[in-house]
């Protein structure tokens, strides 16, 4: 399937060595383009002094009026502070610039929106709060990017008064895509939401979002697992965020590591380490168990071992193999929705019209087509109606 799409998994190319020398080349990937020429003087008193006074006296007059006469509409801000940056950690902001940047590549091209990367010097929540606040008046939206947990939590949380959508994407993109995968992989292998046993493996961003958009779903079992093994109510050192999950997940009080957890499940969600799922542990799953190791660049457990030991359906966070699981399929059309209706907030119901829609662009789901390709730009505009519909409803 890859190969169809112009790529040779025989002579994979070397995307650091590509990626250092655009990035050197062009200094970066954004750019500011001027909408307006200026070439008369007429141009000039227009765009700037004197006329400009008159837009920023409506707009003193009446403050919605910023919609009318600013980028503000369609503008969104990438906010990190760099301290949980993909698979390397906390690398501090200047290191954290390139995902950014990125990040607003990606908004700009699949949904027309004019993204901004802001990467915070402090890793202070208060500080890190009273900065967005500070800032929220130049923005249709705020993207929270690659905060650590538990702190992304609390931020996001104190948030969501602005009168903007906010959205940690770390959290919410990556639980519409993984949701939208497993809608129909179930179709696909035939269980049910309310019957099936899910292990999570990870309960940090990810894994919290994942899980509470899965029940918002009607999945009914679903146990969660960290670096001390099972999460379960009572636990010593589970942190509040932990402490809520043990209340929603595991109602039968499993305790024990993950390859315990995995015993007679259906499903395995991981967003942890790497490697650390084993094809036994596979096998000693229920009939046709459905994959998604998510940690990257190197999984919980690789495709074909996966395979080899019975599972069902297999999904990663690669492009290399088949039913990637990117957030690129979600936030721009979640924002491209909530800009053009100018909703305030991002509502679970949003969430779950964006993974069902995300679902419904595979018509004939298929063990290795779950999820729409990661480039397939006419998901955005499918998600951004639900999305509308599900804010106004």
């Amino acid at each position: 399937m890859e190969e169809e799409r112009g790529e040779s998994n025989n002579s994979k190319p070397d995307y650091n060595a590509l990626a250092l020398e655009m990035h050197e080349k062009l200094k970066g990937k954004l750019s500011v383009v001027s909408k307006k020429k200026l070439e008369t003087k007429d141009d000039l008193s227009t765009a700037y002094t004197p006329g400009v006074a008159e837009p920023c006296r409506k707009i003193h007059e009446n403050p919605k009026d910023v919609y009318k006469y600013t980028i503000k509409g369609n503008t969104v801000a990438v906010i990190s502070d760099g301290s949980a940056v993909l698979g390397l950690g906390n690398i501090g902001p200047e290191a954290s610039m390139p995902v950014m940047e990125g990040k607003a590549v990606l908004f700009k091209e699949f949904a027309d929106i004019d993204a901004f990367p802001i990467c915070l010097a402090e890793q202070n929540v208060q500080k890190t709060i009273d900065t967005v606040k500070n800032i929220y008046p130049c923005f249709g939206g705020i993207n929270l990017e690659d905060i650590k947990a538990p702190e992304c939590f609390e931020i996001e949380a104190a948030l969501q008064d602005l009168g903007i959508p906010v959205m940690h994407d770390d959290q919410h993109g990556t639980a519409v895509v993984v949701l939208a995968g497993l809608i129909n992989a179930l179709k696909v292998t035939g269980k049910d939401k309310e019957e099936v046993k899910v292990v999570i493996s990870g309960t940090g961003a990810a894994g919290v979002a994942v899980a509470k958009l899965m029940l918002k779903h009607g999945f009914k079992h679903i146990i969660m697992t960290d670096s001390q093994g099972i999460v379960f109510k009572d636990r010593e050192n589970l942190n509040p965020v932990k402490q809520e999950m043990a209340t929603m997940t595991n109602h039968d009080l499993l305790k024990g590591d993950l390859s315990e957890a995995l015993k007679r499940s259906d499903i395995f969600i991981g967003v942890s380490k790497p490697n650390i799922v084993t094809e036994e542990d596979i096998k000693s799953m229920n009939p046709n168990p459905i994959i998604f190791a998510l940690s990257n660049p190197v999984p919980e457990i690789m495709p074909d071992l996966a395979k080899n030991a019975g599972a069902s359906i297999v999904a990663t966070g690669r492009s290399d193999f088949p039913n990637q699981v990117n957030n690129v399929l979600a936030f721009p059309g979640i924002f491209r929705g909530a800009l053009d209706i100018r909703a305030k907030r991002i509502t679970d119901e949003m969430k779950l019209a964006a993974a069902e829609s995300l679902a419904a662009a595979i018509e004939n789901p298929t063990a290795d087509e779950i999820l729409p390709y990661s480039l397939d730009k006419s998901v955005v505009p499918k998600i951004a109606e639900a999305v509308k519909k599900a804010y106004r409803e």
